[in-house]
């Protein structure tokens, strides 16, 4: 059952019930809001306003930006979900959303287990080994291979060329890594 269009036609019927209340007490109700608002009854025109209910709009626009500030909190750290109140903590889609762990897809709409926790961290260090290992791969393919194997210049050139001569000095400003590996 949908909550929204029955809320919604419940504030109209409200909102209408006190207008048709309003026109049909006209005078009690207009003359209660004028009391109220201090509009009456004061010794110049709306000096009752500006020292009574006048004076706490000021406040109502600071009780508002509180409100407002604490509305985009509970939205930044509330679950993606729509409609879902919980906190959202726990990050899915490479951490574009938070979800709650009823909404996680991991989670199976269940707590988090210590088993599912284990599992969970050991596939991911298995993807950040098999990321890092693949960037090593690209590196090495890209840079080391080709500077040795074409004569090209720089440190990794410099490198390669002194570590096939057996020389353990390069050029000026490059660092040999085979001379660090042996000396630590």
């Amino acid at each position: 059952m949908r909550w929204r269009p029955i809320i919604t036609v419940g504030l109209v019927s409200a909102a209408v019930a006190g207008v048709a209340l309003w026109v049909i007490h006209g005078r009690l109700v207009g003359h209660w809001l004028q009391v109220h608002t201090g509009t009456v009854n004061e010794p110049g025109p709306y000096y009752g306003f500006w020292s009574g209910f006048g004076s706490d709009l000021t406040e109502f626009g600071i009780i508002g930006a509180i409100a407002t500030g604490v509305y985009q909190l509970v939205k930044k750290y509330n679950c993606h979900y729509p409609g879902c109140w919980r906190v959202g903590n726990h990050p899915a889609a490479g951490g574009q959303f938070s979800l709650c762990y009823r909404h996680h897809p991991d989670y199976q709409g269940k707590k988090p287990s210590h088993d599912l926790i284990g599992q969970l961290h050991r596939e991911h260090l298995e993807r950040q080994a098999a990321m890092l290992g693949k960037l090593h791969e690209v590196h090495d393919h890209l840079i080391v291979k080709p500077a040795a194997a074409h004569g090209g210049s720089g440190p990794a050139a410099a490198t390669a060329e002194a570590a096939n001569s057996g020389n353990t000095q390069t050029s000026p400003g490059t660092l040999n890594e085979t001379a660090t590996r042996s000396d630590t």
